[in-house]
């Protein structure tokens, strides 16, 4: 596993982590419990950054086509860290308007500080169920994204192999014409050769013939010419 590798896993557990230390934090009433999570995401939320920084470093060391993608998970991550971050904020400026509110609440009525405090605490479960949804569809995104550029990294990996295969079959047919064009001037000069040779052959014979009669008729003539003679 690569460093880089190391780093997202790091950072997907620790984001896990905050993000259900921030619900806790929604849901609870009691002021060092809610302290001790404060503290544990004011811890947390900065080594995420940092965990950040780390893998922007390393992408940078990837080669262009790895960089590319790997700069779009950090778009995402960077993005979430942020909507964590505000949502903390959020949660702490809530939590700390409720404690003002039930401090200058009228302590005579008990009915109605039940009722408010019971609607106030219905309002943060459901905040929390819908901010824990959305935690949800969030994951369940960059995990479809994750698996999206897995699979687009195969397919590219895949035509990449058939581009080689295809330069090397028609490098390989290449070499094969140059053999056939070799061998077909081979034998057209073969061809070539055999023709003249034939016309050879053919002009020595009717030499020979021409020869032989020139012969035959220096041999005959003169004896018929004494026999006419005589």
């Amino acid at each position: 596993m690569s460093l880089l590798e190391q780093y997202e896993q790091q950072y997907a557990s620790l984001i896990a982590e905050i993000t259900a230390h921030i619900g806790r934090l929604q849901q609870q009433n009691n002021n060092s419990e809610r302290h001790d999570l404060c503290s544990k995401i004011d811890s947390s939320l900065p080594e995420a950054q940092e965990l950040l920084e780390q893998m922007g470093l390393e992408v940078r060391e990837l080669n262009p086509g790895q960089r590319s993608s790997f700069n779009g998970k950090l778009q995402v991550a960077q993005a979430e860290l942020k909507r964590l971050q505000a949502e903390y904020r959020m949660t702490k400026d809530k939590q700390r308007s409720q404690a003002n509110t039930f401090t200058t609440l009228d302590l005579g009525d008990s009915y109605d500080d039940v009722s408010i405090s019971t609607d106030q605490r219905q309002r943060l479960l459901d905040n929390s169920e819908r901010i824990e949804r959305t935690g949800n569809r969030l994951t369940e995104g960059y995990r479809v994204a994750v698996e999206t550029e897995q699979l687009g990294a195969q397919v590219l990996n895949d035509l990449h192999h058939q581009r080689e295969t295809l330069q090397g079959a028609r490098a390989r047919l290449r070499e094969t014409n140059a053999e056939l064009g070799r061998a077909s001037r081979t034998l057209n000069t073969m061809m070539l050769r055999a023709l003249r040779e034939k016309v050879v052959l053919y002009g020595v014979g009717v030499c020979f013939v021409v020869a032989v009669g020139v012969s035959l008729y220096l041999t005959f003539a003169p004896s018929s010419s004494s026999s006419v003679s005589s």
